[in-house]
């Protein structure tokens, strides 16, 4: 039974364009978004998706579909991006396919605005990378993909709340490129909200809670935010919201085949 307007299931998962664990060349990505929304969550944030899915989520969901391509696919004829993909999910991965963002609405919710942060740009990316000093080979790993924060203001009955989705940089060693990112996406939408508005801040942030600088902070009573994952890079931040702790998928929930569907387990919060 899908939750209350009162309460809302907030799910973040990162499908990986439908890969598993062990990596197989089969996609999953239909089978990954219909598991997502079994349990009928009221709010679904995507990450990782390929480009040419995006048509098919409120299909494959039942749900409304905001969608923001980071990485845009090859210019490739017809469906050849899709064929590809699902012939070999391993070699085709966003270079090919291409790379985007969703946030999937229950039908309750309605979407009042939506805008986007990119997170990596060029004169952002010079700037930070002087300040932190970092290599040449870094500053062009920075530069290979573009990342974006999606930012909704969605309504529920008489009330607005904000939801955003993340995906960061992934950067083995160096944290402190997610870091930037993180942070600037949470000015981008602490200036997006409304004073007093509830605030959803969820997706890959690429950073736990002993590597980052920035994650740590915004749980601080100067920003407000509450309700990271202990141990993992997948996070819900809740803020002005009465949330309760997150809720990571058990690995025999995202079992198929003898396979674990994306290489990310979905984290789940409620919030009232």
């Amino acid at each position: 039974m899908r939750s209350t307007v009162e309460r809302l299931l907030v799910r973040t998962w990162n499908i990986f364009h439908g890969n598993t664990k062990p990596r197989g060349r089969k996609a999953y990505s239909e089978e990954l978004v219909r598991l997502a929304v079994a349990d009928a969550p009221d709010v679904l944030c995507l990450q990782e998706l390929s480009v040419w899915s995006l048509v098919h989520l409120t299909e494959w969901s039942g749900m409304s579909a905001v969608t923001d391509v980071a990485r845009r696919p090859l210019p490739l004829p017809g469906d050849l991006a899709r064929t590809l993909g699902e012939l070999d999910s391993r070699l085709f991965r966003s270079a090919v396919t291409g790379q985007a963002n969703a946030v999937l609405l229950a039908p309750e919710l309605t979407v009042v605005e939506h805008r986007r942060a990119v997170l990596n740009p060029f004169r952002f990316r010079r700037a930070q990378a002087r300040r932190l000093g970092l290599s040449l080979g870094d500053r062009i790993y920075w530069a290979k993909e573009r990342r974006v924060c999606q930012v909704l203001r969605i309504r529920r009955r008489d009330r607005t709340l904000v939801v955003a989705n993340l995906h960061a940089t992934g950067h083995r060693l160096d944290k402190r490129i997610p870091d930037a990112e993180l942070l600037r996406a949470a000015v981008f939408v602490d200036g997006f909200a409304l004073p007093g508005e509830p605030v959803l801040l969820c997706g890959d942030f690429n950073l736990t809670l002993r590597n980052s600088r920035t994650l740590p902070d915004l749980m601080t009573a100067e920003w407000g935010f509450s309700g990271a994952t202990p141990t993992g890079i997948d996070h819900i931040l809740a803020r002005g919201l009465a949330a309760g702790p997150p809720q990571v998928w058990p690995v025999e929930r995202r079992m198929r085949g003898g396979r674990v569907l994306s290489d990310h387990a979905p984290v789940d919060r409620e919030v009232e």
